[in-house]
């Protein structure tokens, strides 16, 4: 299935500011409310369902022997027909 990009940013951030924005998508998801991310003129609003699918990955990228690129990937994940995702492999744990 072809993917379309509807919105991207990516900039370099302090920890402090990565968390502020993480927070703030908490908080909407949370409240239940759409979340809206803008940068410059680019805009895309989101209503997220009550139970997304919500993928969580580290990788690293790069030649096996040599340093690579580290990351880790945060993804909430619905049907665009209202579908809600299904209940995963196992129960997720951040420490």
């Amino acid at each position: 299935m072809p993917e379309e990009i509807l919105f991207k940013s990516e900039s370099d951030q302090s920890q402090e500011e990565i968390a502020a924005y993480l927070r703030r998508v908490a908080d909407k998801l949370e409240q239940g409310d759409a979340i809206t991310l803008k940068s410059g003129s680019e805009s895309v609003t989101m209503e997220p369902p009550a139970r997304p699918t919500f993928e969580v990955k580290a990788e690293r990228e790069g030649p096996t022997d040599g340093p690579g690129k580290l990351s880790i990937e945060f993804e909430l994940e619905w049907d665009e027909n209202g579908s809600e995702g299904d209940s995963g492999s196992g129960q997720l744990e951040i420490e």
